[in-house]
């Protein structure tokens, strides 16, 4: 899952109201307030503001949290897996290239207002998002869809890539068609993808009024995706309100639901940006459950009778090498030293939650393609010495930056573990001069300008597809990395256009094997994010894709 690109992120400052807001504040609770099995409204408190109520126009999961309650793609994820299920198509076929998917469609399914779902309207989707005009085509707007289909119809933006999305065709009125130029290791994944669910018809012709617009970096996104009211999906709760000063987006159960309605009439998504201020919210009864969970936090917890599931480990956290930054980062040996510097176990043990993994590669071990076999820097402050003296670097000085104002999944205490990693590196004769950022939008744009010569970042993953990761960075040329190394990028390119799902996972293998000879930066962990939820909770199955259907929640 991406993070928010800089643009987007300044767009939304512009765009919310902020106020702050008591975590006391009770304004859409239940009826009968703790009385559990009457309350009628569930209040779940993420760690940042979505971006848009048009899952299309985003690529944060904060987003896609909300959205996945009210929108719903062709295909989905099994409750509680990362197994590609039927969604709104019960079943998908392709053909032996890759190149002709075939959806047949869910029947007796309606969209929220009103209107019915079929072929026809897939198509409505599928082709507005390919004739995207103006600054929709900026890939801080369509990031998803230029990465799963390409470019448009009429590429304006000269960073767009080629389009590969060719035609959307309603074969019959519960048959669509999807036809690319090219096939993809991104299909049928992307097919699942929230910023490709499938919206009313009638309400993609009002989004075709509005104008998403840019003035330098900034850009403000179309009233419709800033306000309840025209969006329409066909998922078990509907949209009604965002209230942009109490930081809350309500939604209300869709009794036209197709499938099982949900348990809970009212649900609430609240911005809480803080692990302390989320926990002490639950503590105190104003939420009924939270995200991003402190690991230190855990226990206490569930000591205190709370229910804290973790989920499945679906991501990875590494620290970045920027080698256009320091020259010195070209040389392998130097890399290498890195690698061996860092006490991965360690940090693995003392800031992640339990279950957590120190990392070899950069992907974790659920996902198909991981190699047992690709070259491993354990820790050795010797070795690191050693590599630096024959690389001519023993008195190396080097910028590293970190994020401050922020957890994410696989990252649960930035500051910690970059002094963790800091620690290490001056053991090794490193001189490291730090450089403390705010994520948004400053950390954000300084790694993906290749600013930081180190920094840490980390992913969670989409769809269970090796290329979801390493094709993330390592298919081409990328700021962030400031290398260009045509042996890594055919590896992992070469992998993306086996079409065959065998051929495809031992390809990935053979790619991650190549990268980690490379050793472009460090990958150093996989973690299973907590989530918490109140004692008078029936929780939903977590995701290791953090994708929860908050419809499977009830209150005993």
């Amino acid at each position: 899952m991406r993070i928010f690109k800089s643009g987007a992120v300044r767009a939304i400052t512009a765009a919310v109201a902020v106020g702050l807001i008591a975590t006391g504040c009770a304004s859409e609770r239940g009826k009968d307030g703790d009385k559990g099995g009457d309350k009628d409204t569930f209040v779940f408190a993420g760690a940042g503001d979505p971006g848009s109520l048009d899952p299309a126009l985003a690529s944060d999961g904060e987003t896609f949290r909300v959205t996945r309650q009210a929108f719903e793609a062709l295909l989905e994820h099994e409750s509680g897996g990362s197994k590609l299920v039927g969604g709104l198509a019960e079943t998908w076929s392709s053909d032996p290239a890759g190149k002709v998917w075939t959806f047949n469609l869910r029947k007796g399914v309606k969209f929220h207002d009103g209107e019915a779902f079929n072929a026809a309207a897939v198509c409505a989707n599928y082709d507005h998002w390919f004739n995207w005009k103006g600054t929709y085509q900026s890939s801080a707007v369509s990031y998803y869809w230029q990465t799963i289909m390409g470019g448009f119809a009429k590429n304006e933006d000269k960073e767009a890539p080629k389009p590969n999305y060719k035609s959307c065709t309603a074969k019959d009125e519960n048959t669509a068609v999807i036809e690319v130029n090219e096939p993809s290791a991104n299909l049928p994944g992307g097919f699942s993808l929230q910023a490709l669910a499938i919206h009313s018809p009638k309400a993609i012709k009002e989004y075709a009024k509005q104008d998403a617009t840019a003035k330098g970096d900034a850009i403000t996104y179309p009233k419709y995706s800033q306000e309840a009211g025209t969006v329409a999906g066909t998922g078990p709760y509907k949209i009604t309100k965002w209230n942009k000063g109490n930081k809350e987006v309500t939604l209300e159960r869709f009794d036209d639901y197709w499938g099982e309605k949900a348990k809970v009439k009212n649900l609430v998504f609240r911005t809480i940006d803080t692990e302390a201020g989320r926990r002490q919210a639950l503590q105190a009864g104003d939420i009924d459950g939270y995200d991003l969970v402190a690991p230190a936090d855990v226990k206490t917890l569930e000591k205190e009778g709370y229910e804290v599931p973790t989920r499945d480990v679906f991501n990875i956290f590494y620290v970045g090498m920027t080698q256009s930054k320091n020259p010195a980062l070209k040389k392998l040996e130097v890399r290498q030293a890195i690698s061996h510097a860092i006490d991965r176990e360690g940090i693995v043990k003392t800031q992640l939650p339990e279950g957590g993994k120190a990392a070899t590669q950069f992907m974790p071990d659920t996902v198909a393609g991981f190699s047992d076999k690709v070259k491993t820097y354990p820790f050795d402050t010797d070795k690191a010495k050693e590599l630096l003296k024959k690389a001519g670097e023993e008195k190396l000085s080097i910028e590293f930056c970190y994020p401050t104002e922020v957890t994410r999944p696989y990252m649960p205490a930035p500051q910690d573990m970059f002094e963790r990693m800091k620690a290490d590196l001056e053991k090794a004769g490193i001189t490291v001069t730090p450089k403390a950022m705010k994520w948004a939008p400053d950390y954000l744009d300084a790694t993906e300008a290749g600013s930081c010569a180190l920094h840490m970042l980390g992913w969670t993953g989409d769809f269970n597809d090796g290329y979801n990761f390493i094709g993330t960075w390592f298919a081409g040329p990328d700021k962030q990395w400031g290398f260009d190394d045509k042996k890594v990028f055919d590896s992992v390119n070469a992998a993306s256009k086996v079409t065959d799902p065998a051929g495809r996972v031992e390809a990935y293998k053979k790619a991650n094997e190549t990268i980690m000879e490379y050793v472009p930066g460090v990958p150093i962990s996989a973690s299973p994010p907590a989530i918490a939820f109140a004692k008078n909770v029936n929780p939903p199955k977590v995701s290791p894709l953090t994708q929860e259907n908050f419809a499977e929640v009830s209150f005993k």
